[in-house]
Protein backbone atom coordinates (compact mmCIF):
# COMPACT_ATOMS: atom_id res chain seq x y z
CA UNK A 1 0.00 0.00 0.00
CA UNK A 2 1.58 3.55 -0.54
CA UNK A 3 -0.03 6.90 0.64
CA UNK A 4 0.00 9.97 -1.26
CA UNK A 5 -0.64 13.06 0.96
CA UNK A 6 -1.66 16.19 -1.17
CA UNK A 7 -2.34 19.65 -0.36
CA UNK A 8 -6.04 20.04 -0.40
CA UNK A 9 -8.92 18.64 -1.66
CA UNK A 10 -8.48 19.53 -5.53
CA UNK A 11 -5.02 18.23 -5.58
CA UNK A 12 -6.04 15.02 -4.01
CA UNK A 13 -8.76 14.79 -6.42
CA UNK A 14 -6.58 16.03 -9.37
CA UNK A 15 -4.21 13.30 -8.96
CA UNK A 16 -6.21 10.66 -9.16
CA UNK A 17 -7.85 11.81 -12.54
CA UNK A 18 -4.45 12.56 -13.79
CA UNK A 19 -3.71 8.71 -12.94
CA UNK A 20 -6.66 7.29 -14.33
CA UNK A 21 -6.19 9.08 -17.49
CA UNK A 22 -2.38 7.89 -17.70
CA UNK A 23 -3.62 4.69 -17.13
CA UNK A 24 -6.51 4.77 -19.94
CA UNK A 25 -3.94 6.81 -22.83
CA UNK A 26 -1.85 3.60 -21.65
CA UNK A 27 -4.56 1.32 -22.58
CA UNK A 28 -7.76 2.61 -24.79
CA UNK A 29 -9.39 -0.90 -23.76
CA UNK A 30 -8.90 -0.27 -19.79
CA UNK A 31 -11.81 -1.88 -17.77
CA UNK A 32 -12.40 0.49 -15.10
CA UNK A 33 -14.25 0.42 -11.58
CA UNK A 34 -15.71 3.19 -10.71
CA UNK A 35 -17.18 4.94 -7.74
CA UNK A 36 -19.78 7.27 -6.60
CA UNK A 37 -20.09 9.63 -3.70
CA UNK A 38 -19.36 13.81 -2.98
CA UNK A 39 -15.58 12.68 -3.34
CA UNK A 40 -15.85 11.27 -6.81
CA UNK A 41 -17.41 14.11 -7.98
CA UNK A 42 -14.43 16.24 -8.55
CA UNK A 43 -12.72 13.44 -10.15
CA UNK A 44 -15.00 13.10 -12.74
CA UNK A 45 -15.17 17.02 -13.22
CA UNK A 46 -11.35 16.70 -14.31
CA UNK A 47 -12.08 13.75 -16.68
CA UNK A 48 -15.02 15.73 -18.31
CA UNK A 49 -11.77 18.64 -18.67
CA UNK A 50 -9.27 16.06 -19.97
CA UNK A 51 -11.81 14.70 -22.32
CA UNK A 52 -12.85 18.28 -23.80
CA UNK A 53 -9.93 20.11 -23.69
CA UNK A 54 -7.18 17.12 -24.54
CA UNK A 55 -9.17 14.66 -26.57
CA UNK A 56 -9.24 12.30 -23.74
CA UNK A 57 -11.10 8.97 -25.45
CA UNK A 58 -13.39 7.05 -23.38
CA UNK A 59 -14.63 5.16 -26.45
CA UNK A 60 -12.94 1.65 -26.23
CA UNK A 61 -13.35 1.08 -22.46
CA UNK A 62 -15.55 -0.42 -19.71
CA UNK A 63 -16.97 0.52 -17.08
CA UNK A 64 -18.28 -1.15 -13.67
CA UNK A 65 -19.48 0.77 -10.94
CA UNK A 66 -19.05 -1.17 -7.19
CA UNK A 67 -22.68 -0.90 -6.29
CA UNK A 68 -26.17 0.45 -6.85
CA UNK A 69 -29.46 0.87 -4.33
CA UNK A 70 -31.77 -1.98 -4.37
CA UNK A 71 -35.63 -0.73 -5.27
CA UNK A 72 -34.19 2.28 -6.89
CA UNK A 73 -34.79 2.68 -10.91
CA UNK A 74 -31.76 3.52 -13.30
CA UNK A 75 -33.52 7.46 -13.78
CA UNK A 76 -34.13 7.73 -10.24
CA UNK A 77 -32.14 10.98 -9.18
CA UNK A 78 -30.53 8.93 -6.38
CA UNK A 79 -29.36 6.11 -8.26
CA UNK A 80 -26.16 5.57 -8.76
CA UNK A 81 -26.42 5.04 -12.60
CA UNK A 82 -28.26 8.44 -12.72
CA UNK A 83 -25.31 9.65 -10.72
CA UNK A 84 -22.95 8.41 -13.46
CA UNK A 85 -24.42 9.47 -16.33
CA UNK A 86 -24.70 13.53 -14.78
CA UNK A 87 -21.22 13.36 -13.54
CA UNK A 88 -19.63 11.42 -16.40
CA UNK A 89 -21.47 9.18 -18.47
CA UNK A 90 -23.26 11.68 -20.89
CA UNK A 91 -20.15 14.29 -20.45
CA UNK A 92 -17.19 11.75 -22.41
CA UNK A 93 -18.04 9.46 -25.19
CA UNK A 94 -18.25 6.66 -23.76
CA UNK A 95 -20.34 3.87 -25.36
CA UNK A 96 -23.09 3.63 -22.95
CA UNK A 97 -23.17 -0.10 -23.43
CA UNK A 98 -20.09 -0.68 -22.00
CA UNK A 99 -21.02 0.62 -18.48
CA UNK A 100 -22.27 -1.66 -16.22
CA UNK A 101 -23.91 -1.21 -12.44
CA UNK A 102 -25.69 -3.77 -10.70
CA UNK A 103 -29.62 -3.84 -11.52
CA UNK A 104 -31.64 -3.05 -8.05
CA UNK A 105 -34.84 -3.32 -9.60
CA UNK A 106 -34.27 -6.63 -10.78
CA UNK A 107 -36.98 -9.69 -9.76
CA UNK A 108 -34.05 -12.29 -8.81
CA UNK A 109 -31.86 -10.18 -6.98
CA UNK A 110 -29.23 -13.11 -6.35
CA UNK A 111 -28.94 -13.99 -10.04
CA UNK A 112 -28.10 -10.40 -10.62
CA UNK A 113 -25.47 -9.98 -8.29
CA UNK A 114 -24.16 -13.86 -9.95
CA UNK A 115 -24.58 -12.31 -13.27
CA UNK A 116 -22.53 -9.34 -12.52
CA UNK A 117 -19.76 -11.21 -11.23
CA UNK A 118 -19.44 -13.26 -14.49
CA UNK A 119 -20.20 -9.95 -16.60
CA UNK A 120 -17.11 -8.57 -14.82
CA UNK A 121 -15.28 -12.37 -15.22
CA UNK A 122 -15.91 -11.92 -18.89
CA UNK A 123 -14.22 -8.54 -19.67
CA UNK A 124 -11.41 -9.66 -18.17
CA UNK A 125 -11.48 -8.84 -14.54
CA UNK A 126 -10.89 -5.03 -13.69
CA UNK A 127 -7.86 -3.57 -14.80
CA UNK A 128 -8.34 -0.19 -12.20
CA UNK A 129 -10.28 0.38 -9.26
CA UNK A 130 -11.52 3.76 -7.57
CA UNK A 131 -12.81 3.88 -4.46
CA UNK A 132 -14.23 6.33 -1.68
CA UNK A 133 -14.45 5.08 1.67
CA UNK A 134 -17.56 5.68 4.55
CA UNK A 135 -17.22 6.61 8.09
CA UNK A 136 -17.74 2.46 9.12
CA UNK A 137 -14.71 2.00 6.66
CA UNK A 138 -16.74 -0.15 4.26
CA UNK A 139 -15.65 0.25 0.91
CA UNK A 140 -18.69 -0.38 -1.70
CA UNK A 141 -21.05 -1.10 0.96
CA UNK A 142 -19.11 -3.55 2.24
CA UNK A 143 -20.37 -3.05 6.09
CA UNK A 144 -19.01 -4.36 9.33
CA UNK A 145 -18.21 -8.05 9.31
CA UNK A 146 -18.47 -8.28 5.37
CA UNK A 147 -16.46 -11.56 4.98
CA UNK A 148 -12.46 -10.66 3.15
CA UNK A 149 -13.79 -13.32 0.58
CA UNK A 150 -17.56 -11.95 0.16
CA UNK A 151 -18.82 -11.57 -3.52
CA UNK A 152 -21.26 -9.31 -4.87
CA UNK A 153 -23.82 -9.37 -3.07
CA UNK A 154 -27.09 -8.02 -1.69
CA UNK A 155 -26.24 -6.10 1.90
CA UNK A 156 -28.23 -4.28 4.74
CA UNK A 157 -26.93 -0.91 4.91
CA UNK A 158 -25.64 0.05 8.58
CA UNK A 159 -27.41 2.69 11.04
CA UNK A 160 -23.90 4.55 9.99
CA UNK A 161 -24.65 4.42 6.56
CA UNK A 162 -28.29 5.44 6.35
CA UNK A 163 -27.34 8.57 8.68
CA UNK A 164 -24.44 9.40 6.04
CA UNK A 165 -26.15 8.76 2.72
CA UNK A 166 -29.76 9.90 4.23
CA UNK A 167 -28.53 13.72 3.24
CA UNK A 168 -29.00 12.88 -0.35
CA UNK A 169 -32.86 12.13 -0.05
CA UNK A 170 -35.55 14.46 0.53
CA UNK A 171 -37.10 12.30 3.08
CA UNK A 172 -34.98 9.27 5.12
CA UNK A 173 -37.59 7.13 5.11
CA UNK A 174 -37.34 6.92 1.34
CA UNK A 175 -33.83 5.98 1.46
CA UNK A 176 -33.37 2.00 0.33
CA UNK A 177 -31.98 -0.19 3.43
CA UNK A 178 -30.32 -2.55 1.19
CA UNK A 179 -27.89 -2.19 -1.86
CA UNK A 180 -26.21 -4.76 -4.18
CA UNK A 181 -22.26 -4.55 -3.45
CA UNK A 182 -19.16 -5.72 -5.16
CA UNK A 183 -17.28 -8.07 -2.71
CA UNK A 184 -14.36 -7.32 -0.93
CA UNK A 185 -13.02 -10.46 -2.73
CA UNK A 186 -14.41 -8.85 -5.95
CA UNK A 187 -12.93 -5.69 -5.20
CA UNK A 188 -9.21 -6.97 -4.64
CA UNK A 189 -8.98 -9.16 -7.82
CA UNK A 190 -8.50 -5.90 -9.22
CA UNK A 191 -5.11 -5.35 -10.84
CA UNK A 192 -4.76 -1.63 -9.60
CA UNK A 193 -6.58 0.27 -7.13
CA UNK A 194 -7.01 3.94 -5.77
CA UNK A 195 -8.97 4.97 -2.21
CA UNK A 196 -9.50 8.45 -2.46
CA UNK A 197 -10.63 10.25 0.78
CA UNK A 198 -10.48 13.68 1.78
CA UNK A 199 -11.82 16.00 4.69
CA UNK A 200 -11.07 15.53 8.09
CA UNK A 201 -14.43 13.73 8.85
CA UNK A 202 -12.45 11.08 6.80
CA UNK A 203 -9.13 11.06 9.35
CA UNK A 204 -9.83 8.90 11.94
CA UNK A 205 -11.10 6.13 9.71
CA UNK A 206 -8.49 6.48 6.78
CA UNK A 207 -5.99 6.18 10.04
CA UNK A 208 -7.61 2.60 11.11
CA UNK A 209 -7.74 1.60 7.23
CA UNK A 210 -4.07 2.04 6.61
CA UNK A 211 -2.10 1.62 9.83
CA UNK A 212 -4.89 -0.50 11.81
CA UNK A 213 -4.90 -4.43 11.97
CA UNK A 214 -7.14 -6.19 8.86
CA UNK A 215 -10.56 -6.79 10.17
CA UNK A 216 -13.64 -7.86 8.67
CA UNK A 217 -15.11 -5.19 10.77
CA UNK A 218 -13.42 -2.33 8.29
CA UNK A 219 -13.35 -3.74 5.44
CA UNK A 220 -11.10 -0.87 3.73
CA UNK A 221 -8.12 -2.77 5.74
CA UNK A 222 -8.23 -5.42 3.70
CA UNK A 223 -6.60 -3.05 0.60
CA UNK A 224 -3.51 -3.44 2.91
CA UNK A 225 -3.18 -6.91 1.12
CA UNK A 226 -3.57 -5.84 -2.20
CA UNK A 227 -0.97 -5.65 -4.69
CA UNK A 228 -1.05 -1.77 -5.43
CA UNK A 229 -3.46 -0.12 -3.58
CA UNK A 230 -2.85 3.38 -3.79
CA UNK A 231 -4.42 6.11 -0.73
CA UNK A 232 -4.71 9.57 -1.90
CA UNK A 233 -5.65 11.86 0.85
CA UNK A 234 -5.45 15.78 1.36
CA UNK A 235 -3.80 17.14 5.03
CA UNK A 236 -7.44 17.20 6.64
CA UNK A 237 -7.92 13.16 6.07
CA UNK A 238 -4.20 12.83 6.44
CA UNK A 239 -4.25 14.17 9.84
CA UNK A 240 -4.47 11.27 12.36
CA UNK A 241 -2.03 8.94 9.96
CA UNK A 242 0.93 8.29 12.26
CA UNK A 243 3.49 7.71 9.68
CA UNK A 244 2.72 11.30 7.32
CA UNK A 245 6.83 11.98 7.04
CA UNK A 246 7.30 8.70 5.66
CA UNK A 247 4.67 8.87 3.26
CA UNK A 248 5.60 12.39 1.85
CA UNK A 249 9.66 10.63 1.70
CA UNK A 250 8.30 7.57 -0.79
CA UNK A 251 6.00 10.28 -2.85
CA UNK A 252 9.43 12.25 -3.16
CA UNK A 253 11.68 9.68 -3.73
CA UNK A 254 10.35 7.23 -6.12
CA UNK A 255 10.54 7.72 -9.75
CA UNK A 256 7.02 6.42 -10.26
CA UNK A 257 5.81 9.69 -9.04
CA UNK A 258 8.21 12.08 -10.65
CA UNK A 259 5.61 12.50 -13.23
CA UNK A 260 2.87 13.56 -10.86
CA UNK A 261 4.94 15.58 -8.48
Amino acid sequence: MEVIIRPSTDEAAELVAKIVADELRKNPHIVLGLATGRTMERVYEELVRMHREGGLDFFLCRAFNLDEYVGLAPDDPNSYRYYMNKHLFSKVNIDLRNTHLPNGMASDLNNECEEYEKLIQRAGGIDLQLLGIGRSGHIGFNEPLSALKSRTRVELLSPQTIQQNACFFEDISKMPRCAITMGVATILDCRRCILLATGEEKAEIIAKAVEGPITSMISATALQIHPRCTVIVDELAASKLQGCDYYRWVFMNDPEWGPYR
